[in-house]
């Protein structure tokens, strides 16, 4: 694979600064400490938890307290939380600090999932602009001298733009940095990010990092992105899933020319399976159970093999294993062939289609949300302990 150079150019978030400007999109039910540990494995960066609920983390949820946790390799340590109400929000940060849980807060105001925007949640959120401010403004002054950043989407909908208004908004309140995933919330995962919104709003937040999400496939698209918005990192989401190595060959392409390299990636069908089988046995040490372990990999059996000679029935196989050695064994099956090229590239995970934003009634009259969060609202936490 050819990566283009392009130059090096650190990312500076508070104290923290990485020599590879790449970020790690928090994912629900992937970006657990097992994943986060073999993407770092592979390159450097900044690897961000699963999207944490805020009341969860407040009311001390046992699963929720599970998802904070580090492994002790992992520095620095990245939370991402989930809410609606300020003094929530500003509770389970200062619990965050408090407890030296992490090194690194982000915010997250891009969910579009329809449990959560009908409620003015995630992605629906940023349009009560007010609230918005009131969030990072109490969410930074709990987090003191820890870092606090958001991620957020270009609006609800192509008529009810929202981030230009909400990145100034953060960049007022002492947020470390923005993040844009170039989509509305309509658009989902569908068609294709608007990067030109990434260099809209690198063109009105001047005094903080503007980072870009949406489409990096590969390290050629990130150091594209960098190049034509002028942002100052990138994170990647869909892109890594089944391809940990990705963060290898980002490291090697906006990382410093003086530091360790990783080596070049061959990924035959063997370099994949042995990441396949790494990440399953991270698994298991992670939820301490191998059965459990074995079960959360199968979700990740179709993006591994993308591409590659392994045939229906293998697949199904591996889909169902429910011990380490039953994985070994099937993967010992395999064999190798060479990097299949573009059938293994492109995009993975989620796609669908455009589709109209549930919100609230009324949600769109006014961008004032009045006298205060409802219990509707409130609501939009309960169904999303953990993301």
């Amino acid at each position: 694979m050819t990566i283009a150079p392009a130059p090096a150019r650190a990312l500076r978030i508070g104290p923290i600064e990485l020599d590879v400007p790449v970020v790690l999109a928090p994912m629900a039910g992937i970006t657990n400490t097992a994943f986060r540990r073999l993407c770092r494995e592979y390159g450097a960066g900044l690897y961000v938890s699963e999207m944490i609920t805020s009341r969860a983390l407040v009311e001390r949820n046992d699963i929720t307290m599970r998802l904070i946790q580090h492994h002790e390799s992992e520095t620095p340590r990245s939370i991402q939380l989930y809410g609606v109400d300020p003094k929530t929000i500003a509770e389970a940060v200062r619990i965050i600090v408090a407890e030296d849980r992490a090194d690194h807060i982000d915010l997250n105001f891009g969910c579009p999932v329809p449990k959560v925007t009908r409620k003015g949640g995630g992605a629906a959120l940023p349009w009560k602009i007010g609230l918005f401010a009131d969030i990072v403004d109490q969410a930074v002054k709990a987090a003191g001298d820890v870092p606090l950043t958001v991620k957020m989407r270009k609006g609800i909908n192509r008529d009810h733009l929202t981030f230009l208004d909400a990145g100034r908004a953060a960049e007022d309140a002492g947020a470390a940095a923005v993040a844009l995933h170039a989509r509305t919330a309509s658009e989902y995962y569908s068609g294709h990010a608007d990067w030109s919104a990434i260099g809209e709003l690198k063109q009105a937040v001047t005094s903080i990092p503007v980072l870009g999400n949406g489409d990096i496939w590969s390290a050629d698209d990130a150091v594209r992105m960098m190049s034509e918005t002028g942002c100052d990192g990138v994170v990647v989401g869909r892109g890594c899933l089944g391809r940990p190595w990705l963060f290898g060959e980002l490291s090697a392409a906006l990382g410093p020319a003086d530091a360790p390299q990783p080596p070049a990636v061959d990924a035959t069908l063997a370099f994949v399976a042995e990441a396949f089988r790494r990440h399953a046995h991270l698994l298991v040490e992670f939820f301490e159970d191998e059965d459990r372990g074995c079960k959360d990999i199968r979700k990740h059996v179709s993006w591994y093999f993308k591409g590659y000679p392994v045939g229906g029935e293998t697949r199904s196989a591996l889909a169902k294993a429910s011990t380490l050695q039953e994985i070994d064994d099937l993967l010992g099956t395999l064999g190798d062939a060479p990097y299949p090229g573009v059938g293994a590239e492109g995009q993975r995970g989620r796609q669908g289609t455009a589709k109209r934003t549930a919100l609230p009634e009324g949600w769109l009259e006014s961008r004032d949300i009045g006298a205060g969060i409802s219990d509707m609202m409130r609501g939009a936490e309960v169904e999303n302990n953990g993301g």
